[in-house]
């Protein structure tokens, strides 16, 4: 009986159904790693989908600041231009007062035409005439070497006469000519025009939103086509590496600009230019220095200072910046009120001439 049993066993274990019973395991062992690796993957994008929306969220915050700023970038614009229209206005006004003091001095000339030919009235006449172009560079364009030049020909003039009155006048206009001596002359054609040859400089000026680095991808990848888990295991690993940016938070990657607002930011650097030198021609240090300080802000910020134009810019800007361009100018008002009482000492005796000529 019991042998019956054990050949009646042995029949049915037979070798086709132990390796059916292996396959059937080895299949649901693999079933089961592969829906780990796909729960896996779905946690990894989904949290990468969250980082999407995160980053999202930052650069559209990123954008309005921005916007933010150009608003007050466009704002500051139109105040400078109005602030340049005053200029302009009052440049107009001194060309006109500066033209009406060629006019005087044309109507001057004439009269002193008609006077007589005395030597010495001759020669007041041509002082006089020194003394107010003098006066006039002086008060109206601010301009120290035409009026030494004017002061040193009226020096000259009054060389040969003797009198009292002409020895105290010569030694005013030499007082005069002292003061204005040793005043510190800055160059002012100079550095106008070294203004007007940055201002040309700033639209070759190369921006940082210009140097942004560059996504680099392999052009070639190893065929993995004939291997699914080694395919499994880079696409997972590329996954990873899309997750990981590493960049620098000491320096924030500046703003990218668009076309316009590139024109206007480069806009605005030459209108602050241009007001500088308008300044330095009015002698008005503080709006001279502030508006190179300005422009020496805005390209710090905005353009790429690893640039040899940039750092020659920067450097020439900070060498103009260092100039002295006020200056106290001597008033000559004594070396006129003296002239003018050396030339009424010659009108009582013109009286007394025609009163004796009229007597018989």
């Amino acid at each position: 009986m019991t042998e019956d049993i054990q050949n009646k066993l042995a029949s049915e274990i037979n070798p086709e159904s132990i390796s059916d019973a292996k396959s059937s395991r080895t299949l649901k062992v693999a079933l089961g790693i592969s829906l780990v690796s796909l729960f896996a993957v779905g946690i990894l994008w989904v949290d990468n989908a969250k980082n999407n929306q995160t980053i999202e969220h930052e650069l559209a915050t990123k954008l309005d600041t921005f916007n933010e700023k150009n608003q007050q970038s466009l704002a500051l614009a139109k105040n400078a231009d109005t602030r340049s229209t005053e200029i302009a206005a009052r440049a107009e006004i001194l060309e006109e007062k500066y033209n009406e003091s060629f006019d005087q001095q044309a109507a001057l000339k004439a009269l002193y035409q008609e006077l007589a030919n005395n030597r010495e009235e001759r020669m007041l006449s041509d002082v006089e005439q020194l003394l107010v172009i003098a006066n006039q560079q002086l008060q109206l364009a601010g301009n120290i070497k035409p009026a030494l030049l004017a002061l040193q020909s009226a020096d000259t003039r009054l060389q040969g006469f003797d009198t009292q009155k002409a020895v105290q006048l010569r030694k005013s206009i030499d007082q005069d000519i002292q003061r204005l001596q040793n005043l510190p002359l800055a160059d002012i054609t100079s550095i106008s025009l070294k203004l007007a040859s940055l201002s040309q400089r700033i639209d070759q000026l190369a921006l940082l939103s210009d140097h942004r680095p560059s996504e680099t991808q392999n052009s070639t990848a190893p065929d993995l086509s004939s291997n699914p888990w080694r395919r499994l295991i880079q696409e997972v690993w590329q996954d990873i590496k899309g997750m990981i940016r590493i960049e620098r938070i000491d320096h924030p990657e500046p703003p990218l600009l668009a076309p316009e607002q590139n024109f206007f930011l480069r806009e605005n650097i030459k209108l602050h230019l241009l007001t500088a030198r308008i300044a330095l021609l009015r002698h008005d240090e503080i709006t001279y220095k502030a508006d190179l300080v300005a422009a020496q802000s805005a390209i710090n910020l905005n353009f790429d200072v690893r640039e040899s134009l940039t750092n020659n810019t920067l450097d020439e800007i900070k060498s103009l910046t260092n100039n002295h361009i006020a200056t106290e100018l001597p008033d000559i008002e004594p070396s006129l009120r003296l002239l003018n009482q050396y030339k009424l000492s010659f009108v009582p005796a013109a009286n007394h001439e025609a009163k004796v000529r009229k007597q018989p």
